[in-house]
C-alpha cells in the first residue's frame, strides 16, 4: 500500500487499497521535539522521539461481524491503537495498515472496511503511509501506530510513592457488553449503553496529552487488558506497592444496572473485564489542578513502599490483588 501509485490496475486487491487510502492526509513534516529512544515494555516503544504501537483485532476474537457493524470492528481496532499512544502522552500522527480479508466477505463489506478506516484515520489527523492486503479464511486488522509526545512519554515504570492513584472514567463497560452477547442479553434496553460500549469505545483520545499538560508524571498504562492485571504491571515496573480502595472505584452505571437485574458480581466486569481503553495513572498532581483544567478524575488509592497490590474491599478487609485477566493463549 503506498502513496507513489498514482494508477492502480483494474484488480481487486488494488481497488481495495486505493479506497483505503482515498483522501489520505499528507504527511505532517514536523518532528518530535524531544529526542527519547527506549524499547519493549510499555504500552509504546520509541525512537528518536516518535511513540511507535502495533495492535490487531482479530475476527471473532476481538470483533464478530453477525454482531458489530463493519464501522464498529474498525473503530474498535482504531481506538485500541490510539488509547497506547495516549496513555503515553502522545498524539497519533502516522499509521501503517495491514488488512487480511475474509475471502467470504461481500464485495459492500469489503468497501465498508476500507471507507472506515480511511474516514477513522482521516478525522483524527492521521495519515496513513502504506501497509499491506491478504486474504484469508478469517478476517485481521493490523495497525502500527506513530504518535508524537507532548513532553515527556509517561511510562509504567513512573509511580512514586506518595502519589495517588486514579483511573480516568468508570469502568467494567466493555466487559459488561461481552457478557450480555454471551448470555443472550444483548437486545435488553437496560444494557445497550455496555452493548455499545464493547462493540465500538467511545475515548478521551487526548486525555494523556492532558494529562501531560497538567503537569502529570508518574506511571500511566491503559485500560486494555483489565485493572487487576494493569495494576500489577505499574507495581512491578515502578518497584512499588499499589493500594486500592473498592469503594473509590467507579463503576460505569451500566455494569451496576447488570449485576443488579442478573445477580452478577461487579467485580467480574471492573476487575477483570478489559477493552475498557482508560487510563490507570500515578501522580503528586494535587486533584484541584484537574478540576480546574476540566480533566474528570476518579482518585482509588496510594503508592506505597513494597511490592505487589493490595485492595482493601467493601467490608473494609485487605486483600492481596493478583492479575487476573483475559488472554488470547
Amino acid at each position: 500500500m503506498t502513496h507513489s501509485s498514482l494508477h492502480f490496475p483494474p484488480l481487486g486487491e488494488f481497488d481495495f487499497v486505493k479506497k483505503v487510502l482515498s483522501d489520505s492526509l499528507p504527511m505532517d513534516e514536523v518532528s518530535p521535539e524531544s529526542r527519547f529512544w527506549f524499547g519493549a515494555g510499555d504500552d509504546c516503544a520509541a525512537f528518536d522521539g516518535w511513540l511507535v504501537t502495533k495492535d490487531m483485532s482479530a475476527e471473532n476474537s476481538h470483533f464478530r461481524l453477525d454482531w458489530s457493524t463493519p464501522e464498529q470492528a474498525v473503530e474498535k481496532c482504531i481506538v485500541s491503537n490510539v488509547s497506547d499512544i495516549s496513555s503515553m502522552g502522545g498524539e497519533p500522527k502516522i499509521a501503517l495498515l495491514g488488512i487480511c480479508v475474509n475471502k467470504n466477505w461481500n464485495k459492500l463489506t469489503r468497501e465498508r472496511v476500507a471507507k472506515a478506516f480511511a474516514d477513522g484515520f482521516r478525522k483524527r489527523g492521521i495519515s496513513l503511509i502504506g501497509g499491506d492486503v491478504v486474504s484469508a479464511d478469517r478476517g485481521l486488522f493490523s495497525v502500527t501506530l506513530l504518535g508524537r509526545g507532548v513532553g515527556n512519554p509517561l511510562k509504567r515504570s513512573g509511580a512514586k510513592v506518595g502519589d495517588t492513584v486514579y483511573v480516568s472514567s468508570p469502568l467494567g463497560a466493555s466487559s459488561a457488553g461481552l457478557w450480555a452477547f454471551l448470555h443472550g442479553k444483548q437486545d435488553d434496553p437496560d444494557l445497550l449503553d455496555v452493548v455499545s460500549e464493547h462493540l465500538c469505545p467511545v475515548i478521551d483520545e487526548k486525555r494523556g496529552a492532558r494529562l501531560v499538560h497538567a503537569g502529570v508524571s508518574g506511571g500511566c498504562i491503559d485500560l486494555s487488558d483489565g485493572l487487576s492485571s494493569e495494576l500489577n504491571h505499574l507495581a512491578l515496573s515502578s518497584g512499588v506497592q499499589i493500594f486500592i480502595d473498592e469503594k473509590k472505584v467507579p463503576i460505569h452505571p451500566g455494569v451496576l444496572r447488570l449485576c443488579k437485574k442478573y445477580g452478577t458480581d461487579p467485580r467480574e466486569f471492573w476487575l477483570k473485564g478489559g477493552e475498557d481503553y482508560r487510563l490507570l495513572f500515578t501522580t503528586n498532581v494535587a486533584k484541584g489542578i484537574f478540576e480546574e483544567k476540566n480533566i474528570p478524575v476518579y482518585p482509588v488509592g496510594q503508592v506505597l513502599e513494597g511490592s505487589g497490590v493490595i485492595l482493601r474491599n467493601l467490608e473494609g478487609k485487605m486483600e492481596n490483588l493478583h492479575a487476573d485477566c483475559w488472554s488470547h493463549l
